[in-house]
């Protein structure tokens, strides 16, 4: 897919970190990007900054994101890419003792499930409707829209006290063939990034000792990726006409030790 002026993409998270990037990528071609976030102070200020159009969403109401996608398409016409980034996780273990008392607590199901209904809900949620415009659209070089989602190398080899994030993470890994098989039809191609330790708001507040013992933790080179690498990447996925169906690391060979 050519990326230019003529393209308008939707990109979710955008307000902030590896969203952030992509869609400033999308503008230096020129495309109309509409950025869905849930914070409206940071979602205005990436819209004032990059010259993108902002749409208050919640990936997990279906309310909300049909009223964002009505609003980014009357300002910028049908979208042919999504890029989903929208997420995030919690660290709490599956069973932990009380040192005081003794007590076994469990990882509340409440709190799983909200991790897990974040992270592949809400991508499943935004895909079906971007789908569902972008299957309208007349095909351009043979396809209609490229898709490029968000998992996690948690999804592979998350650490302690990562069991919902992991699962979240890998249910968007999971259905990445099967709706790329469902979309095949309609000229969609799907894609889903596994990104490691990049350099998001969240990492770079860590303590310093942490993100020493992450970045060694890579084969090379030993650092936090930085979020125009993953902007590069899913860039690629919506230009490569060839890419479909596949989940791909992007972690400078990563692989997270149990804690």
């Amino acid at each position: 897919m050519k990326i230019d002026s003529s393209v308008s993409a939707v990109v979710t998270g955008g307000a902030s970190g590896l969203g952030l990037a992509t869609v400033k990528a999308l503008r230096a071609v020129g495309a109309k990007v509409a950025i869905f976030d849930l914070n409206p102070q940071a979602g205005e200020a990436a819209a004032a900054e990059t010259g993108a159009l902002f749409c208050q969403a919640d990936v997990l109401s279906d309310e909300s994101l049909d009223v964002a996608f009505a609003k980014a398409r009357a300002a910028n016409g049908q979208e042919r890419i999504l890029v989903s980034c929208a997420g995030g996780g919690n660290a709490k273990a599956t069973l932990r003792k009380d040192r005081e008392t003794g007590a076994i607590n469990i990882f509340p199901t409440a709190d799983f499930a909200r991790v897990v209904a974040l992270n592949a809900v809400g991508t499943f949620a935004t895909i079906t409707r971007f789908a569902a415009g972008a299957a309208t659209l007349d095909p351009v070089d043979g396809e209609r829209g490229a898709i490029v989602c968000t998992a996690s190398v948690a999804a592979q080899d998350g650490q302690m006290g990562q069991a919902a994030y992991a699962a979240g993470k890998a249910a968007i890994s999971g259905m990445t063939l099967p709706i790329a098989r469902d979309l095949s039809r309609f000229g969609i191609r799907v894609n889903t990034i596994l990104p490691g330790i990049f350099g998001t708001p969240l990492m770079n507040g860590a303590p310093q000792e942490m993100r020493d013992r992450l970045c060694a933790m890579t084969a090379f080179p030993n650092r936090f990726g930085e979020p125009e690498e993953y902007a590069s990447l899913a860039m690629e996925l919506c230009r490569n006409g060839y890419m479909n169906a596949q989940s791909i690391r992007l972690d400078a060979g990563v692989r997270f030790s149990a804690k």
